[in-house]
């Protein structure tokens, strides 16, 4: 059972590492049409979470989530629970609710700085108190074959009968693709001539594509720094092309929003709805799916092992 899904990033990457979802809570209309265009067979609930009843969903085994990112990231104010966004009260509600036997939530580095460790003991405090044991994993996405520079904070909360069984996700032993190698097939489907020339100039991976929020944020790669990295790769980051570059293009050519999203780890048959603002939002605040599936994977196979030891039990 999942909450503030957005594009389906880590819906995505649960499915592949076996779960199915029993709902799906999402506010943001595009991002609602987004989850039902891919997969129309997604129990979607387009709401506010402070208005959702968990009760229904007693038993599921996970509770997962994306759990907004102002609060606590450090290109905001850092508000932290003071801020009207932070959901985690929400979150514990619907635990409280639901009894699973796994959590799950994801959110950004800036929940590991000095300036929440205070409300971080509180988190682990509020689990302990629901019956969990937790796991704090600050993983990259580039450890996990996503050609992008995206560290991200994943909170791991498992009954205490199962945490003993709980391992972390391991990185993968294989370096991820390059941006050029990742988006050459799409550079190139305009027939840009100098498609192959641009693949070897953008060797590197690509920084922490930012999505802005509600409030604030565009269709751009990013701050300043973003920008100029983007830049020696051979990519202008002050906004986003509608189509790939036409053949005779010249100069450093901007992303298209089916760029981002295979930057971001989406298949290709992912599609994103919504003009492009919008879009682009969605795919630039999504959890990578190979990154969810990586912790998905390690939860699944805690959650299966218990289970065959207490059916030997």
């Amino acid at each position: 059972m999942e909450v503030c899904a957005g594009a389906g990033g880590q819906a995505l990457g649960l499915e592949q590492a076996g779960f199915v979802p029993l709902a799906l809570v999402e506010r943001d209309a595009s991002c609602c049409a987004t989850l039902r265009l891919n997969r129309p067979a997604w129990p979607v609930i387009e709401g506010d979470l402070r208005d959702f009843d968990g009760r229904p969903f007693r038993g599921a085994d996970l509770f997962a989530g994306g759990l907004p990112c102002p609060p606590f990231s450090i290109a905001g104010r850092q508000l932290g629970e003071r801020d009207e966004r932070n959901l985690f009260p929400q979150a514990f509600r619907l635990v409280a609710e639901i009894r699973p036997r796994a959590v799950m939530i994801e959110n950004v580095k800036g929940l590991m700085g000095p300036a929440f460790h205070g409300y971080r003991r509180s988190l682990d405090q509020e689990f302990a108190r629901l019956g969990f044991e937790t796991f704090w994993h600050l993983l990259n996405a580039c450890d996990f074959g996503v050609p992008q520079l995206r560290p991200r904070v994943v909170i791991v909360a498992l009954r205490r009968d199962l945490a003993p069984i709980y391992e972390p996700p391991e990185p993968s032993l294989h370096a991820p693709p390059s941006v050029g190698e990742t988006l050459h097939p799409l550079m190139s489907s305009s027939g840009w001539k100098a498609a192959s020339a641009w693949r070897k100039r953008a060797a590197g991976i690509a920084p922490t594509i930012v999505g802005g929020s509600h409030k604030h944020g565009g269709p751009d790669l990013g701050p300043t720094r973003a920008k100029r990295a983007w830049a020696q790769m051979g990519v202008d980051g002050h906004g986003l092309a509608d189509t790939p570059p036409a053949p005779e293009f010249e100069g450093n050519p901007r992303l298209t929003v089916p760029m981002v999203a295979r930057l971001q780890g989406f298949p290709e048959d992912w599609q994103i709805a919504g003009r492009k603002t919008a879009a682009y939002r969605q795919v630039g605040n999504a959890f990578p799916p190979p990154v969810a599936r990586a912790v998905g994977v390690q939860i699944a196979r805690c959650l299966s092992a218990a289970a065959v030891v207490e059916q030997s039990a």
